[in-house]
């Protein structure tokens, strides 16, 4: 059974009611949220560079226009004392955020710490494109380098932390 993205909103915003395909439908909105914060989180940790270069990839881009101007402004950071602790107001971050409207209708969104509004702005047209299930894979592709070099850095890090590991384990020496 196929299910396009825009019916399944389209039967999830008229409240219909959970039937013996429900848990199918279900299912494919899950995957694609997965798939789609995936894709978000790669836009939102790539450079600016990066997502010029994804974009320059998908030329040419179709219409588009902001659903409203990129904006920069201040969200607050929380940590917890341990971890698990009770939360506190470390203090704030500058973030910027945008909204894209494509002509064919899907809105992407971004936000990025920093000021840099280019980036937000390329960042949510490559979530509108992602949106566009001809474009998806395209998206997917034109993002990849990015992927990569995450996958890198993150095998640095955990080869620098395997390398000041320390086993402890005590010995019995003697008779008991």
């Amino acid at each position: 059974m196929s299910i396009s993205l825009d019916n399944i909103i389209a039967k999830l915003e008229s409240g219909f009611v959970m039937n013996e395909t429900s848990p199918a439908i279900h299912r494919q909105v899950q995957t694609s949220l997965k798939a789609r914060q995936a894709t978000m989180r790669l836009c939102a940790h790539a450079s600016r560079a990066e997502l010029d270069q994804a974009l320059a990839g998908l030329a040419p881009l179709p219409t588009h226009a902001p659903l409203r101007p990129a904006q920069t402004g201040l969200v607050m950071l929380q940590g917890r004392i341990g971890g698990d602790g009770a939360p506190f107001n470390l203090g704030e971050a500058s973030a910027s955020r945008a909204a894209i409207r494509l002509a064919s209708g899907e809105i992407g969104f971004a936000y990025h710490l920093g000021r840099d509004l280019a980036k937000a702005n390329a960042a949510a047209l490559l979530d509108a494109l992602w949106q566009d299930e001809g474009r998806r894979e395209a998206v997917s592709r034109a993002l990849q380098p990015v992927a990569a070099r995450l996958e890198a850095e993150a095998a640095t890090t955990t080869r620098q932390t395997a390398a000041t590991k320390v086993n402890f384990f005590t010995m019995v020496r003697g008779e008991d």
